[in-house]
């Protein structure tokens, strides 16, 4: 029996990697992040970090197939969303918990694999039904906006009438919705910013200024970019048309003489360098050549092919090359040297965007320009003098392209040069959010009110799997899984709950339950209140994103099942169909 239960511990390991590792999460859910401290034993040296994948990033995870997996999960979903991260990894840890307590209680794979999937598609389908679509928040808006009382009215039972922030004083029709398809963006962002006020007040000032043109309420988050300056005050923050970037002494000369003039410009995705291939052409790093003799062949390559692009930029007369990934020194430096302006770290949709307002072929390489790639119609205009930038002074300049209205810039401040980075994470995150509601056009109930949701319905599912009578369901095992994927809700709540008052994880969960008391008076079908103008949408002022919310719970599901499969057919290497041969041993 000893050795027994020895095996079982050893099948479990990798989802006992996975909730111990989720475990990092925890600090990282609600409105009020914690910050972290991640110091290298080895130098020293420490980072400044509060969300899950700041962490991950810096832990060394090269020794731990699950936490591989782990980290390649949360950065996809990042990538893509640059939201629920948190929740991914936090859900993963308590549904990895949840699956081993089933084989623990001797339930087969497959029927844990089944009833995980069959709880998470009524998860999805309480998402679906308890999502506002924008037609609602916008009938919900139109009616409040009509039901105001006119001034003479208030001039004569002096009554105060209260706007929300976001609307000016000038009048009911500067709280009119510009686009009858979709909710005033101020009011659906203030929804959205789940603490991060300052954040979600830049997210709102480059929506502005993405829609003056237009007239209506938009918000291209592929069009924007940031631009961060530590060292200045967090108040310093500010929006601006175009494309800023900051530039070093070599390029800042070069922009001087090129300011204010129409330029010839060549955009490149990827690397301005000699070593740089594209993805699936990278050459293996690490490996290090050994000779008797001195070889300098890679130093003449370079400058050789050096020699050829600057060439070709000189032929098609060239004076700004615009680069998605890193510029060398080098070529920085012999450009400024021949007054061309090289810029890099230019995300690739403002390369694009860029590449349809002038005219420009993005390319791969250098080496593949010809004169039909050049674009014409960017100007150079110096923003802002930075004295000192970590002792060496620095200049911004905004980069503008006549036939593009849409882009803009964030600059992000901060005096505390580790905050930096969260804070643009903040902005990301936040940018996102409305981006994707606005894709969606449809939010959920925020503040925890989807998951009582989905606590109720999983709850009511596994109580008619499993009668108080005493009779079985169709399924013996569904209403133990689905019983276990409530606690799991529970606890996300209770998390979230912890840490935004700052109480104990045992007096949150005792909140959370007075909660769930009281969800059939919150009612499932949260957008018939939203229509309700008595209610006035004071049900829920936060507001949750349906893709994110549920791609957070997919990955989170996905990354359980991909570990707990490969305990079963990596680390056990036996048939369960087989199981009379192998009695005492509990199958994954």
């Amino acid at each position: 029996m000893l050795g027994g239960t020895i095996i079982n511990q050893r099948q479990h390991m990798g989802l006992q990697k996975l909730s111990t590792l989720a475990a990092v999460a925890h600090s990282t859910l609600g409105p009020h992040k914690n910050y972290k401290f991640i110091q290298d034993e080895a130098t020293g040296e420490s980072t400044l970090v509060s969300s899950c994948l700041r962490i991950l990033d810096n832990l060394d995870l090269s020794t731990c197939a699950v936490g591989q997996l782990v980290h390649e999960t949360v950065r996809a979903h990042h990538e893509v969303y640059r939201t629920g991260s948190g929740c991914l990894l936090f859900f993963a840890g308590v549904w990895s918990q949840a699956a081993r307590l089933c084989l623990q209680q001797g339930i087969p794979t497959s029927r844990v694999v089944a009833a995980m999937k069959e709880g998470l598609d009524l998860c999805i389908d309480v998402c679906k039904q308890s999502s506002v679509s924008f037609d609602a928040l916008c009938a919900s808006t139109r009616k409040r906006v009509t039901e105001a009382p006119s001034d003479s009215k208030v001039s004569k039972e002096k009554r105060h009438v209260k706007l929300s922030r976001h609307f000016c004083n000038t009048g009911l029709e500067s709280t009119s919705v510009l686009d009858p398809r979709l909710p005033d963006v101020a009011h659906l962002a203030d929804g959205l910013s789940h603490g991060c006020n300052d954040a979600m007040r830049l997210v709102i000032q480059a929506s502005r200024i993405q829609s003056e043109d237009i007239q209506s309420s938009v918000f291209d988050v592929t069009k924007v970019t940031t631009c961060l300056l530590p060292g200045f005050p967090e108040n310093h923050a500010h929006v601006s048309p175009g494309c800023v970037v900051l530039l070093n002494a070599d390029q800042t000369s070069v922009a001087h003489h090129l300011k204010d003039k129409p330029l010839n410009a060549i955009l490149i995705s990827g690397d301005l360098s000699n070593a740089y291939r594209h993805l699936g052409f990278n050459r293996p790093t690490g490996i290090q050549y050994v000779s008797n003799q001195s070889n300098m062949s890679d130093v003449s390559k370079d400058k050789e092919w050096m020699g050829k692009v600057l060439a070709l930029l000189s032929h098609l007369e060239v004076d700004l090359v615009l680069v998605s990934g890193l510029v060398n020194k080098d070529v920085i430096q012999l450009c400024a040297q021949h007054c061309i302006l090289a810029v890099g770290k230019v995300r690739v949709s403002i390369l694009k965007e860029m590449a349809i307002a002038t005219g420009a072929v993005l390319v791969t390489y250098a080496t593949q320009l010809s004169k039909h790639c050049v674009g014409k119609g960017i100007r150079v205009s110096i923003w802002r003098e930075i004295p000192s930038h970590e002792g060496t002074p620095l200049t911004a300049v905004n980069l503008h392209a006549v036939g593009s209205t849409r882009l803009v810039t964030v600059v992000i401040t901060s005096p505390v040069h580790g905050k930096v980075q969260t804070l643009e994470d903040h902005f990301w995150a936040c940018a996102y959010r409305l981006h994707h509601a606005l894709k969606d056009k449809a939010v959920l109930p925020g503040a925890g009110v989807t998951e009582l949701f989905c606590i109720r319905r999983l709850a009511k599912k596994a109580q008619a799997e499993n009668p108080r009578d005493g009779t079985s369901g169709s399924n013996p095992y569904l209403g133990i899984v689905l019983h276990l994927l409530t606690d799991s809700f529970m606890d996300y709540l209770s998390a979230v709950m912890a840490n935004s008052n700052g109480i104990s994880q045992v007096i949150a969960r005792t909140v959370v339950n007075q909660k769930l008391q009281d969800v059939n008076s919150i009612s499932a079908e949260f957008s018939q209140l939203v229509l309700d103008s008595d209610k006035d949408v004071h049900l829920s002022k936060v507001f949750d994103n349906l893709s994110i919310k549920q791609e957070s719970w997919r990955k989170a599901l996905n990354l359980v099942l991909l570990v707990l499969q490969t305990d079963a057919e990596i680390i056990t290497g036996v048939d369960e169909s087989k199981q009379g041969k192998h009695a005492g041993l509990m199958f994954l």
